[in-house]
């Protein structure tokens, strides 16, 4: 919990024993903390050179913690103030990028990422650097980075921005996959799912994109995209894939739920075209590139959406509510 003002654990907890008994020698803390009497005594040489502890005036031997209001709110100030420095740092390195780069050269509007190391390590620093939203496409196929590891999700969302992100159904049953999802959605984050995303895909702030590039056999590897046309040909990709997507939301029990649409997507629509047309079922997913599975199980959501029991009676409905003309 005090890491963040620069203590590692082993002297948090020695400064709580300290706070705690109010004084102590090294021989009592060290059998305390189940450590040798060295690394005791390390520990409170630490926490003395950082103003939390000394030793005691009245018994020789023994170290007492200083008050904690006072000391760790010194700590905490000089915390605050080596943050300002470096956000200002910050801002003026990034003026100066800006500076430099006011008319960037084709070849700096995109980078490539190589190793899977890197192409993580890249996905995280494109979240945490977010500010307003993350928009995200996730396949079914995972390479260097898995629903599991993306811990950063959580850490970018309590800082209010948002995220949206259209999930293959594939997805949705990676290991872990569940629960992580559930979890996204406790945070008010929207979800979609689709049969199949066209490529996988992060953009921050609509400033920034990451997709993968990697041929078959090779390391996995990435290509960042910064403010271009590509990006914009990107950001568009998403908005597509999002429009036609199915929203995800916790039901009864926290179960993850599709729900109902209001209407039918562009591939309901050819789907119920070709039907219509005279194929079958086999037929129209081998024309539309969908699994024969795919095919039915829209066929059936369909049927349901339009309360009907037979295909004879959907083709109906589909004229009357306008969902496909009799010359399609």
């Amino acid at each position: 919990m005090l890491g963040a003002i620069g203590l590692d654990r082993t002297q948090e907890l020695a400064y709580r024993v300290l706070v705690t008994l109010g004084a102590a020698d090294v021989p009592a803390l060290a059998h305390r903390l189940s450590l040798t009497e060295t690394a005791a005594e390390g520990a409170l040489r630490r926490l003395e050179r950082q103003g939390l502890a000394a030793r005691s005036t009245d018994r020789a031997g023994r170290w007492t913690a200083a008050p904690p209001g006072l000391a760790l709110g010194a700590l905490l100030t000089r915390q605050r103030h080596e943050l300002e420095q470096a956000e200002r740092a910050a801002a003026r390195l990034a003026e100066e990028y800006r500076t430099q780069a006011a008319e960037p050269a084709v070849h700096e509007l995109v980078e490539v990422v190589t190793g899977a190391s890197a192409v993580s390590h890249r996905f995280l620093q494109l979240q945490l650097g977010a500010t307003r939203e993350v928009c995200a496409l996730v396949t079914g196929t995972p390479v260097a980075v898995t629903p599991v590891d993306n811990s950063a999700e959580e850490r970018v969302a309590n800082r209010g921005v948002a995220y949206r992100a259209v999930l293959e159904r594939e997805a949705l049953s990676l290991p872990g996959g569940a629960t992580e999802l559930t979890a996204a959605l406790g945070r008010d984050q929207q979800v979609k799912v689709v049969d199949r995303v066209p490529t996988k895909l992060v953009v921050a702030d609509r400033a920034v994109a990451m997709m993968p590039l990697s041929a078959s056999g090779a390391e996995p590897a990435a290509l960042v995209v910064h403010a271009s046309d590509l990006l914009e040909s990107l950001v568009g990709l998403f908005e597509a894939v999002w429009r036609d997507a199915l929203p995800l939301r916790l039901g009864e029990g926290e179960e993850v739920v599709e729900a109902e649409r209001s209407g039918p997507d562009l591939t309901d629509l050819r789907i119920l075209s070709l039907l219509l047309a005279g194929s079958t079922d086999a037929g129209v997913a081998r024309q539309l590139d969908l699994g024969l599975s795919t095919v039915q199980r829209r066929v059936k959501g369909l049927m349901r959406r339009a309360r009907v029991t037979t295909r004879l009676q959907l083709g109906w409905h589909a004229y009357e509510k306008g969902w496909v003309t009799r010359g399609a």
